[in-house]
């Protein structure tokens, strides 16, 4: 990823909808990785997400998910808990690709390829500002309210 600038790009959202970097330039955007819809963890996290919602809003920063996914797992995922942001399929794990979060994990005593929960803030001028990788949930929503609201 070029340290000056995030690529643009353009993807399909939950809702029908495309996400296309560009449209929010001006805007600073927290794009969170995470592993798989209605899981514990993702679950919780999107929900911790959701709960600042209007706290990013007031920061001037929108919030996005992305997992490989389909939009319409998304969009169940979506309609469940409510989330007031949409949710980014990268099937084709372009994006994943793009900021390297696809890793090697344990599950159950197995190596499976599959996302590293993390977190990227673009800032307003289309510069990554902050990353996380390696995500423990507890805490983490906040974490990133605090890094944008330093931003803004």
């Amino acid at each position: 990823m070029d340290p000056s600038k995030t690529a643009d790009f353009k993807l399909p959202t939950s809702g029908g909808g495309t996400f296309n970097l560009s449209d929010h330039t001006g805007k600073i955007v927290v794009l969170y990785f995470y592993p798989k819809d209605s899981t514990p963890g993702c679950t919780t996290e999107g929900i911790d997400f959701a709960a600042l919602h209007d706290q990013f809003a007031a920061a001037n920063a929108i919030v996005v998910g992305v997992s490989r996914d389909s939009v319409k797992s998304h969009d169940n995922f979506c309609a469940k808990h409510g989330f007031p942001f949409v949710l980014i399929s990268d099937a084709e794990e372009k994006l994943c690709a793009e900021f390297g979060v696809m890793k090697m994990k344990n599950m159950y005593g197995k190596q499976v390829r599959g996302i590293e929960r993390s977190t990227f803030v673009i800032g307003a001028d289309g510069k990554p500002a902050t990353e996380w990788r390696g995500v423990k949930v507890a805490g983490h929503a906040q974490a990133v309210l605090d890094a944008v609201k330093a931003l803004a």
